[in-house]
């Protein structure tokens, strides 16, 4: 009985100090992406300045534009609708937690966006195993890019953050998913936009120093089928190699007068083929305007 009870005591101990390890991960973190949500926010354009862009959507922009991306304006936005200034949304979903195998994990996340100056803050959590989650932030802020994953939020797995290549990426993802805040595409944002063919046209947008470019894909309906990038930087080891990235997006919903996915995935184009890594659906969304 000795043994036993020695073993139950040892067991309460390991649980004790993992749920108090838990709480205290969970503590730095909210502190951590509380900062980074204040960076966020003071890089924001004070939006009571006199702005260069109109406050409200006029159609009379898309004349000259590509037809297909015509069409999808048509059909995401309605005349006079308020441009966005910032997106709050909740997502769930599956990641793949290994660039070779499939290991995917049961995900929830908050994500705050702001439009001008163009950012993000994603705040996740991966279910690795039942009472052990990672931590995720991903996020471009002021022109500068982070990824941070760190178990239970106390044991760094990846840490790397900057300017170049870890800013462009994060950017690019900030223009990729511009389809849940459409506006944020229009000419009068900043946005570019070429002929490609009837289907599909580039766009090109600039923050700072960065310019970058990503094909658009257009469906049956004139909404974003898919986005498509020839070269983003993704960590392969402790390296990082531009490969093809590209997503698609589906499940189109009507808030606030428009349409815009709660579906999205994502894959990398590896040498072995295309590689999927991200499955989410929106459970929550919430827009701010301009005034």
């Amino acid at each position: 009985m000795t043994w036993l009870l020695w073993l139950g005591l040892v067991l309460c101990l390991l649980v004790v100090v993992a749920v108090g390890l838990s709480a205290y991960g969970s503590r730095r973190w909210t502190d951590t992406t509380r900062r980074l949500t204040s960076r966020l926010e003071a890089a924001r354009v004070d939006e009571k300045a006199p702005s260069p862009s109109p406050p409200r959507y006029d159609s009379r922009e898309l004349e000259g534009l590509p037809a297909p991306v015509q069409r999808y304006f048509r059909a995401v936005l309605q005349d006079g609708q308020p441009i966005i200034a910032a997106v709050t949304l909740e997502l769930a979903g599956t990641f793949n937690m290994s660039a070779t195998d499939e290991q995917w994990k049961p995900f929830t996340s908050r994500q705050r966006i702001v439009t001008r100056r163009p950012g993000f803050l994603w705040d996740a959590q991966v279910s690795m195993l039942p009472g052990v989650t990672v931590r995720v932030v991903d996020s471009y802020i002021a022109g500068k890019g982070l990824l941070h994953a760190a178990i239970l939020g106390l044991f760094t797995v990846a840490d790397v953050s900057g300017g170049g290549e870890i800013a462009r990426g994060e950017f690019m993802r900030f223009f990729a998913e511009a389809a849940w805040y459409p506006t944020a595409l229009l000419p009068s944002q900043g946005v570019r936009w070429e002929a490609v063919d009837d289907r599909s046209a580039n766009a090109t947008i600039v923050d700072g120093p960065i310019t970058l470019a990503l094909l658009f894909r257009f469906n049956d309906a004139g909404l974003i089928g898919s986005f498509r990038a020839e070269a983003r930087g993704a960590g392969v080891g402790k390296e990082m190699v531009m490969l093809p990235w590209e997503g698609s997006w589906s499940n189109y919903q009507t808030r606030d007068g428009m349409t815009v996915p709660f579906t999205g995935e994502v894959a990398w184009m590896r040498p072995q083929g295309r590689k999927p890594y991200f499955h989410g659906t929106v459970t929550s969304l919430t827009y701010e305007f301009s005034p």
